[in-house]
């Protein structure tokens, strides 16, 4: 399949309490975007790689993470933007106009499985837009500005959304194209086609594929690197 992965890497990780990025944080004795890019090459699905770095972090991310843990893997680098939203859409710019299928994945979740990138790509290349989320395990409740519930929604039809998202690539595209007319911003890609009246089909993903946030999930995220032995 003729694929580009996005990988978005540009964090401000502000709910860490860290002075640098999370995603050069110590996991198991190695930065944590080093399993996050293992699992995307892995993947074996990408014919393009576009790493969105904050400015001025290119050379670390060459320091720490290019050149000791990876041999022959040259991506492309993307600045990052003021949002997440900006930072993809910068990325999405340095894709091969040839590849049909764009793939989005956060860099703060190392947890991905190599195919659960392969699934997604599977159903967005047969439907046009897929994402990886999982079932609400949990009630949820809808809260009023006073901290008072106002509904609880049936867990039925609630997802978690996740990162890998694949995309057609002109769809994704015109929906960021119309955001950006709009000053429409989303906290996901999915979340613009939508918006745009495309369908965007679920794959179901891992309950272990957390997004790191807190010094908590980074504590997760490495038992769970240790039970599988990685």
């Amino acid at each position: 399949m003729n694929a580009a992965l996005i990988v978005v890497a540009a964090g401000r990780s502000s709910r860490m309490g860290k002075q640098v990025n999370k995603l050069y944080l110590d996991l198991n004795g190695k930065p944590l975007l080093y399993y996050t890019l293992r699992a995307c090459l892995a993947s074996g699905c990408f014919g393009q790689f576009i790493i969105v770095l904050s400015p001025g972090e290119e050379e670390l991310f060459r320091r720490e993470i290019l050149l000791p843990c990876f041999t022959g893997f040259d991506p492309v680098i993307a600045a990052g933007g003021s949002e997440r939203q900006d930072s993809v859409f910068n990325g999405l710019q340095a894709v091969d106009p040839l590849c049909r299928i764009v793939c989005v994945h956060d860099g703060a979740r190392p947890l991905a499985r190599p195919p659960l990138f392969d699934r997604v790509l599977q159903e967005a290349a047969r439907k046009g837009a897929a994402l990886a989320a999982v079932p609400v395990k949990d009630t949820v409740k809808r809260v009023n500005e006073d901290g008072v519930v106002v509904e609880t929604p049936s867990r039925n039809s609630l997802w978690l959304a996740q990162t890998p998202q694949a995309f057609r690539r002109d769809w994704l595209l015109d929906a960021y194209r119309r955001a950006a007319a709009e000053n429409f911003c989303a906290t996901d890609d999915a979340a613009l086609l939508e918006r745009y009246g495309y369908a965007v089909h679920v794959v179901e993903g891992d309950y272990s594929n957390l997004k790191i946030t807190t010094p908590e999930d980074l504590i997760i995220a490495g038992s769970l690197l240790m039970e599988a032995g990685k």
